[in-house]
């Protein structure tokens, strides 16, 4: 992958999780935390296989950080996810002080990073996140509509 640019690596290796979960029927949505130019933390979308609302790509690489550097602050760290968080996984970045998140796609429907609301950069809270999007987006919205896609059509044919 010679000439890819750092950021790009970083997405396809949230692609790799999102993929992860495809394999468990769970929602393409996959995430990677990066810490001093290293990747720290890995979290893919386990809500129906954990059958937990919690079970989040972005809640499950936090955790991992978290653990992995032995503190609730990721304040250095940079999130790479495949689809702009949801309202409890932007609360979470907040909360954790990760420094920027990278999206490759929005979520106009759910997404608290622009789309619906952002709750990355609430002038009244005590840590704004920097956000980019679009990084590798066509690939991860193509991988999104391809499984809801799936979905609709097993449940047209009564599966």
């Amino acid at each position: 992958m010679s000439g890819a640019s750092r950021e790009e690596k970083y997405m396809r290796e949230a692609i790799k999780q999102a993929k992860k979960a495809l394999a468990l029927n769970e929602v393409p949505i996959g995430c990677v935390i990066v810490y001093e130019d290293k990747i720290i933390a890995r979290g893919y979308n386990r809500r129906v296989t954990d059958k937990n609302t919690l079970s989040h790509a972005e809640l499950n690489a936090i955790r991992k950080a978290s653990k992995k550097l032995g503190d609730w602050r990721l304040d250095d760290c940079e999130m790479y996810i495949t689809l702009e968080p949801c309202q409890m996984c932007a609360g979470a970045i907040v909360q954790s002080r990760i420094k920027k998140v990278y999206a490759a796609c929005m979520n106009p429907k759910a997404g608290c990073a622009g789309s619906v609301m952002n709750l990355l950069q609430v002038d009244k809270f005590n840590h704004q996140v920097e956000f980019e999007e679009g990084l590798l987006g066509e690939e991860c919205s193509k991988m999104l509509s391809d499984y809801f896609r799936g979905l609709r059509l097993k449940k047209k044919m009564g599966l």
